[in-house]
């Protein structure tokens, strides 16, 4: 995997980066404990910026990435480039249906527009995240939906991370899903 080197950016001096996230629904607009997992949390952040080069697949990179740094949670701040393919999970995909086709593979060259998601190794020894994405084709028609992977870079992809310090993501099979769910413990 080709590089550009890590560089760890300070948006202002003693900038940081307040990440909250709360549960809705069953369990109110707060969040809920969870055996020592909360549904939201604070922290300073860091910015990690780097460049995937022509070739390199995309979230395998981008875990790779986090992997490498032992960063235990983070979120996409901005990714720009183009991809020649990609694989999609579209939101007709629930736990009822587990065993149904909800993907899409696509194959064309597509700018990134948006890139969102968290990642980390907050949860075990392996990085994991949870992604989705939209993207343009020759036409400016927009696709998007969540990443499952075969996302090759054409040119370029240029990912900005904000590393939450004082938080690990973890995911657990939430029940109401049927999908690993985003838990955040604080530390």
């Amino acid at each position: 995997m080709l590089i550009v080197p890590a560089i760890v950016l300070s948006a202002f001096a003693g900038a940081s980066a307040a990440f909250s996230l709360a549960r809705r629904g069953r369990h109110g607009r707060h969040g809920r404990r969870r055996s020592g997992s909360v549904l939201q949390g604070r922290s300073h952040g860091r910015f990690w910026a780097f460049r995937l080069a022509p070739g390199e697949e995309l979230k395998s990179a981008l875990l790779r990435y986090v992997q490498e740094r032992g960063i235990r949670s983070a979120a996409i701040v901005t990714c720009v480039g183009s991809l020649t393919s990609a694989k999609l999970r579209m939101a007709s995909a629930d736990a009822s249906t587990p065993n149904s086709d909800h993907t899409k593979q696509l194959s064309e060259r597509f700018e990134i527009v948006s890139l969102v998601g968290t990642a980390g190794v907050g949860g075990g020894d392996m990085a994991t995240c949870h992604l989705h994405i939209s993207l343009s084709d020759k036409d400016g028609r927009l696709v998007g939906g969540h990443v499952v992977g075969e996302c090759v870079v054409f040119t370029t992809a240029e990912i900005v991370l904000v590393e939450l310090e004082q938080l690990a993501f973890c995911r657990e099979r939430d029940e109401a899903t049927g999908y690993p769910e985003l838990f955040v413990r604080s530390l």
